[in-house]
């Protein structure tokens, strides 16, 4: 069986628009004692849009965390009290300007759980119509159409190397397989 910690005390460091950073000092069993450093992100929605021509839609942009441009999935945070599938249909049409018909929920996973608490749900888009791009004021976001069979290649090639877009990606193509 697993331990349990058990919060002793904690200590915010940072609050900022997108994340909060706090110190956490733990007990463990056996009266041990550890802090963890934990960054609170809140939620988030990435997009599995796939068009009538079996063309996943992807964006590339620059990630400074990385320092290099990454090809992913639309994607972006949850606004307060907002429903996650509202967010994924937002998102998609503010990132590549595309609208869907219907959006499903394929599944829920965590980032990166050893230290981040940010939960991603990821939704399944299709009966996709054009509309308008609207992204942020300092994104900069180029749209991607690629067959899908050309997005597991690029998986297996290390081209898209994004955790959420592999697992999203590659749920999706297990699925309709199934179909």
């Amino acid at each position: 069986m697993t331990e349990r910690e058990r919060t002793m005390s904690s200590n915010k460091i940072f609050d900022g628009k997108i994340l909060k950073l706090r110190v956490d000092t733990v007990e463990m069993d056996g009266q041990k004692y550890t802090k963890r450093e934990i960054v609170e992100r809140g939620p988030s929605v990435a997009v599995v849009a796939v068009t009538e021509d079996d063309e996943l839609l992807l964006v590339k942009q620059f990630r400074k965390a990385v320092d290099k441009e990454l090809i992913e999935l639309p994607a972006g945070m949850i606004d307060f009290e907002e429903e996650p599938v509202k967010a994924a249909i937002r998102e998609l049409e503010e990132e590549t300007g595309y609208i869907a018909k219907s959006c499903d929920y394929i599944l829920e996973m965590y980032s990166s759980p050893g230290f981040c608490d940010e939960r991603i749900y990821i939704f399944f888009a299709d009966g996709l119509m054009l509309g308008e791009q609207n992204f942020d004021e300092f994104e900069s976001i180029e749209v991607l159409k690629v067959k899908f069979e050309e997005a597991l290649k690029m998986i297996e090639l290390g081209e898209i190397i994004d955790s959420k877009s592999i697992t999203g990606i590659l749920l999706y193509n297990q699925m309709r397989r199934k179909k």
